[in-house]
């Protein structure tokens, strides 16, 4: 289910769509993801009190609409306390509620600033069988609520989900729900929400393991879909590891759960159905890495655009290759008629960039706009020639142009409402090679998490396709801003293929100067990467928001305080210049 966050109507209108569905597969039970009332996350919408009064009330709306069913469906559950919470509701009653147990509070995540943690992990009885319910984090706990349901008889344990996607985030998943049933002897129905969401792609990708941890069922991955399984429960093997109750207790005793006693009265339907018994769905194909990433991107996208309600998105096209991705991207995710593109030159922009650009839009099929810089780019020169006497160009005049190309790309939005899509990438963010209220200027950055280097492979895999948008010496030209005569990306930075991984080590891995350097470049090189990440903090906090891919994006992911005077040491600073003498009573630091 793809929920947005607060639009508890439209939420509520997809669960009892998904209810119709349900009826013609003449299901028992189904589940729907985490908070899918709410939207997730809903971050501090938690806090307004009319926002949970309203969440509630929708809430009594699905428990109207679940006549002959059995429901689980994320909401938000309140007494003195919030709570991340699952509802069983059966046959228009809430029949049990569960609180979620492990708040993840890492990444992305901030549940403890808003959430109690739940302190008993219930199960109940459906058609004779032992059912428990867990919220995302709690199936990846070891000895945690899996473990506690099936020491209490759990034959199936559904897992609701709002699970972020990074980049084989489906590989890890899969591991984990394999190990978890097979050493709880139970089967796992893992149910995950799908769309994008601000920064994060949540991948959908639905999953069913046999308590021999074996995959019985996949759900396709960055699509809605209602995957029905019939499953099969062997009494024979139905005995739980009652001798390890007392270790569990021991273990998680500190939440307060009562675990060999937990359980509720059977919700046996009473109504008889005439089953068919339906096919294995079996396993929905899994995206190679670029493809994967080409999707969650295209998703994040549309996403973004259609649920703030916009219509169409404007791309500043320079003829090289990150605006000839997010361009290529745009028309994917919104189709041609919807995506313009516009065509900024100056005195320094080369004749093949021109063209490069024409022919994108030639093949994308977009609108393209050329509006010249060099009228309002001399007039600021002649403006500033003033107060700027006596000083040599340098990157203040190269700044000027990009500037007056946000402003242009921002008249164009407020003008005609138009999303202006930025086309900076992770390599650029990080060392703050981007030009702030100027190419930085937008509304939604989609490549802000993918380094040079994967532009250029997911440019390659796309062009792959037939109608091989992005012409072909893009990806030949040298990178270049051209913001001045015969300007290299290379003039300021270390080439890509060195640049990357060094980031990739510092910002993702967090990796220090030497341990970088262990890896086998250059020491002055490692010196200046990481002066100019941590220098760039400043205009990292000012980007717009962008797609997360990478397991640490720039943003929620990796918070650095801006103003920093700690430095990563190298053999450069032993001694801080401006140290002073120690004197009695203080310590000299270098």
């Amino acid at each position: 289910m793809n929920s947005t966050v607060g639009d508890l109507e439209g939420n509520l209108h997809k669960i009892q769509g998904t209810l119709a569905l349900a009826r013609k597969q003449d299901v028992d039970l189904i589940a729907f993801p985490e908070l899918a009332i709410t939207g997730y996350p809903p971050e501090d919408l938690l806090l307004k009190p009319q926002f949970i009064d309203d969440s509630r009330k929708a809430l009594d709306e699905v428990i109207a609409l679940s006549r002959g069913l059995t429901l689980i469906v994320g909401f938000i559950d309140r007494d003195v306390a919030l709570y991340n919470a699952a509802a069983v509701i059966h046959d228009r009653q809430l029949v049990l509620i569960y609180h979620k147990w492990c708040l993840p509070n890492y990444g992305v995540f901030d549940e403890n600033r808003y959430f109690s943690p739940g302190t008993r992990p219930s199960v109940f009885k459906l058609k004779g069988v032992t059912v428990g319910v867990s919220i995302c984090e709690d199936i990846w706990s070891q000895k945690g609520p899996t473990t506690a349901q099936s020491n209490s008889g759990a034959e199936l344990i559904i897992n609701i989900n709002a699970s972020p996607y990074h980049l084989q985030k489906g590989r890890l998943r899969e591991k984990m729900l394999s190990k978890q049933a097979k050493e709880n002897r139970v089967q796992i129905a893992y149910v995950n929400m799908v769309g994008g969401q601000d920064e994060l792609i949540f991948d959908g990708g639905s999953l069913v393991y046999s308590k021999a941890g074996k995959p019985l069922a996949r759900a396709v991955q960055f699509e809605e879909s209602l995957m029905a399984i019939d499953l099969s429960f062997d009494r024979s093997n139905a005995i739980h590891k009652g001798k390890e109750k007392g270790k569990v207790q021991k273990n998680l005793g500190s939440t307060g759960g009562d675990f060999p006693k937990i359980g509720k009265p059977d919700l046996d339907l009473k109504i008889e159905k005439k089953r068919v018994i339906l096919p294995l769905p079996g396993l929905a194909k899994t995206y190679r890495r670029d493809e994967e990433i080409y999707q969650a991107l295209t998703l994040g996208l549309s996403d973004y655009v259609l649920k703030n309600r916009f219509q169409k998105g404007v791309i500043g096209l320079s003829g090289g290759i990150d605006s000839a991705l997010t361009a290529t991207i745009a028309v994917d995710a919104l189709g041609k008629e919807n995506v313009i593109g516009v065509f900024m030159p100056s005195r320094y922009t080369a004749i093949e960039s021109k063209e490069d650009a024409e022919g994108l839009a030639r093949k994308l099929g977009l609108r393209l706009m050329t509006l010249s810089i060099e009228a309002p780019f001399q007039s600021m020169l002649d403006l500033l020639s003033k107060p700027f006497q006596g000083q040599y160009p340098d990157l203040t005049e190269e700044n000027l142009q990009s500037r007056i190309r946000g402003n242009i790309m921002m008249a164009l939005s407020n003008k005609f409402g138009w999303l202006v899509l930025t086309t900076g990438n992770k390599s650029e963010f990080s060392v703050g090679y981007a030009t702030l209220y100027g190419d930085m200027a937008g509304g939604f950055a989609v490549i802000k998490d993918l380094w040079k280097t994967s532009v250029y492979r997911l440019a390659r895999m796309r062009n792959a396709k037939a109608d091989a948008p992005i012409p072909f010496r893009v990806f030949k030209r040298p990178p270049t801003a051209e913001l001045r005569f015969d300007q290299k990306d290379q003039d300021s930075l270390p080439p890509y293929g060195i640049l990357d991984p060094i980031l990739e080590a510092y910002v993702e891995e967090d990796k220090g100067f030497q341990d970088i350097v262990a890896m086998g470049y250059d020491a002055e090189v490692v010196s200046k990467v990481i002066a100019l990440v941590d220098r760039s903090e400043f205009k990292r906090r000012q980007a717009p928001v962008g797609i997360k891919i990478t397991p640490r994006a720039l943003g929620k992911d990796r918070r650095m305080p801006i103003t920093n005077q700690y430095r990563t040491m190298n053999q450069s600073d032993t001694v801080h210049k401006n140290t002073t003498t120690a004197k009695k009573g203080r310590i000299k630091i270098a």
